[in-house]
């Protein structure tokens, strides 16, 4: 994979991998991650939609939300996270409120860092190989791309702050 390039395969029978480098330190790559304010501002967030609502309880047990808008269309997700090892791993339980594919997804997401780069990678499972099927089907990816090119911003912007 090189640098800026969004990779989204299939993994084993029933996940999704999701990976791509940033040109920034896993500490501020976390951060952009973890912290509404951050969220807010890259999180899909194209296209005439902004990421209105976000709460964050960064701890294992913790949940978080976020609701989305464009006009009067709005899509939210809420979830649970397992795990968390700041500035390494996250680990968390999601559910959409209108359920795009059935059941709920587990996301482990980890951040390493190589000569001041992150590689993130995100490891969602679903309940079925039809399931992770449908959302590879799905616009996901365009999405992910669109959300990590404004994330890239960010980080540039943060780095010369």
């Amino acid at each position: 994979m090189s640098a800026h390039t969004l990779n989204v395969v299939a993994d084993g029978d029933t996940a999704i991998l999701v990976s791509r480098e940033f040109d920034a330190p896993r500490e501020l790559v976390f951060e952009a991650w973890t912290r509404p304010e951050l969220l807010k501002r890259w999180l899909g967030v194209f296209g005439g939609w902004s990421l209105e609502e976000c709460e964050i309880d960064l701890r294992p047990g913790g949940a978080y939300r976020y609701l989305w808008r464009n006009g009067e269309a709005q899509m939210g997700i809420r979830g649970v996270y397992d795990e968390v090892a700041a500035p390494e791993r996250i680990v968390g339980r999601e559910r959409f409120d209108e359920a795009w594919f059935a059941g709920e997804a587990l996301g482990t997401t980890t951040f390493v860092e190589r000569d001041g780069r992150t590689r993130m990678s995100n490891r969602i499972e679903y309940a079925s190989r039809e399931i992770r099927d449908g959302v590879l089907q799905s616009p996901m990816e365009t999405g992910m791309g669109l959300s990590y090119d404004a994330l890239e911003a960010l980080l540039a912007e943060r780095k010369a702050a």
